[in-house]
């Protein structure tokens, strides 16, 4: 069962990962849907997660937490903070079954609004695969902008492929929140 809600909104509440959620997280990261848009190329195992999930422990740079749909995991999000340059890079993934369902805008535009609000961050940034645009239109219903392009930075399906880059200013986040 997912631990306490940390965040939420009126879409999905974000939970702490606890040792009954790997089962959860292991499932979905060996999916073929989930780990090739993640730039995963090796398959994870129950260790491999558990020894993940205790590597967050006292980490407060990064903050990694269930995205979930009235306590049902749907998803994973994480931020990675860098106080030094007030910068926060997110990390997502929603399951395969839950997607469309608007969960991945509402947890990105959540954690955004922690990262500003709570820990005073001055942008956000993130990254999407030139051929992942629900992940694009993620960032873009948010308000992220595309600020660059790494041309075939990754190795993905056998392919290379365009890594973009999106950023996200606090002051940018307000006048998007509402829409």
């Amino acid at each position: 069962m997912p631990g306490p809600v940390f965040l939420h909104n009126e879409t999905v509440e974000l939970r702490t990962v606890e040792t009954d959620d790997l089962k959860f997280v292991q499932e979905q990261v060996n999916d073929p849907d989930v780990w090739g848009m993640l730039g995963m190329s090796a398959p994870k195992n129950r260790h491999d997660e558990e020894e993940w999930l205790d590597s967050l422990t006292g980490d407060d740079d990064t903050v990694n937490l269930l995205v979930c749909d009235d306590g049902t995991p749907v998803g994973l999000m994480g931020l990675h903070v860098d106080e030094t340059w007030g910068v926060g890079e997110l990390g997502y993934w929603v399951a395969p079954d839950a997607q469309g369902n608007g969960y991945c805008t509402a947890a990105v535009r959540l954690m955004s609004t922690y990262a500003f609000e709570e820990r005073r961050l001055h942008k956000v940034v993130a990254e999407a695969y030139e051929h992942n645009s629900g992940s694009q239109r993620v960032l873009e219903k948010v308000g992220f902008t595309q600020e660059g392009v790494h041309r075939e930075e990754a190795f993905v399906g056998g392919t290379y492929r365009d890594l973009l880059h999106y950023g996200l200013l606090a002051d940018e986040l307000s006048s998007v929140s509402s829409s």
